[in-house]
This record gives structure tokens, C-alpha cells and sequence, in this order.
């Protein structure tokens, strides 16, 4: 498989990894735009965010409140992003949010 993030998950590719589930797989952005920024992806290989279903939309938000927590940025503020398609700047074609935080936004 050619998919980064599919690396990833079969562990082919290291990755900072700071929170997983069952479904989900939550890992340090290599490019962070804030002190904390985080992607969160489901195990199984979703191109775009709007092919998510409803359950791996609510797994991926309830480890993002896991991983806010973690992270100690829960009661600050964080920030929740997914790109969608070529436009948006989404670069890696896998469904993923993006969980940012640790200063204004």
C-alpha cells in the first residue's frame, strides 16, 4: 500500500505516536503549526473526511478529546480541522483531523 498514513498504522513508517484505539491512531504532526498539533486518523484506510461514516466520526472525535486532554490543552482551548480534497491543502489522501492547541489561535 502507497498510503503514508496506512504505513503508519502497519507500523512500516515511525511516527510520534501519542494516543491509539482500537479504530484510531493519533501521532505528532512532522510540520506543526502550533505547539501542539496532532493528526488523528482511523485504522482503516478513508481517503477524504467526508467518507467517514458516523462511527469513525465519533471515535475520531472522542479520541481527540482524550488526546487534548493528554496533551493539557483541554481547558485552554484547542482547535479541530479536517482538509478536505486538493484545495483545502490536504496533502496525504487519508482522512485525518488535526488537533491544534497551546497558544492563541
Amino acid at each position: 500500500m502507497s498510503c503514508l498514513f496506512c504505513r503508519i498504522v502497519d507500523g512500516e513508517i515511525p511516527a510520534r505516536i501519542v494516543h491509539e484505539t482500537k479504530t484510531t491512531l493519533a501521532f505528532r504532526d512532522i510540520q506543526p503549526k502550533a505547539p501542539v498539533h496532532v493528526l488523528l486518523i482511523p485504522r482503516d484506510h478513508v481517503p477524504n473526511a467526508v467518507d467517514l461514516t458516523g462511527d469513525q466520526l465519533g471515535d475520531l472525535f472522542a479520541a481527540a478529546k482524550e488526546v487534548a486532554d493528554a496533551e493539557g490543552v483541554a481547558e485552554s482551548g484547542y482547535r479541530l480541522l479536517f482538509n478536505t480534497g486538493p484545495d483545502s491543502g490536504q496533502e496525504v489522501f487519508h482522512a485525518h483531523l488535526h488537533l491544534l492547541g497551546g497558544r492563541r489561535l
